[in-house]
């Protein structure tokens, strides 16, 4: 089943993609690094320059350079970025999820606009009373 666990504990996962989307589209990098577990791992896979961030302080430093040259208009503004959890499982303190992204963007080497679908394999744990994410890892679902 896609959906366990205490609606209080999944609700509050479903806070946390949407404050990634957030961070995202407003560009904030404390909101954006908020969610991460300190020991946190996050993988690109499909973006070999990115590759593969380990803790949140080196999560939070590629994120804010990737940002850079993702964006809007010349990258004058923020890229379009929405997360829906396609699953979320609580067991006690750990959790797993996955979520969907709707994506639109410049793309930084031809400067056309993308429209972009992915998906993120996630793993959570509560720490000191909040979900962190400790792995997320992402592909892209569709891209045109």
């Amino acid at each position: 089943m896609p959906f366990t666990g205490p609606i209080e504990d999944r609700t509050a996962i479903r806070e946390l993609m949407d404050t990634h989307a957030h961070g995202v589209m407003t560009k904030d990098a404390a909101l954006w690094g908020s969610i991460w577990a300190e020991d946190a791992q996050w993988e690109l896979p499909e973006y070999p320059d990115l590759g593969v961030f380990m803790g949140r302080e080196t999560i939070v430093a590629g994120w804010v350079e990737s940002m850079k040259a993702y964006g809007l208009d010349n990258m004058t503004r923020p890229m379009i970025y929405f997360m829906q959890p396609g699953s979320i499982e609580v067991d006690g303190d750990e959790a797993t999820a996955v979520a969907y992204t709707i994506e639109i963007y410049d793309d930084p080497q031809t400067g056309k606009r993308v429209y972009n679908n992915g998906r993120y394999d996630d793993r959570l744990r509560r720490i000191d009373g909040a979900w962190k994410f400790t792995y997320r890892a992402y592909r892209i679902v569709f891209a045109e």
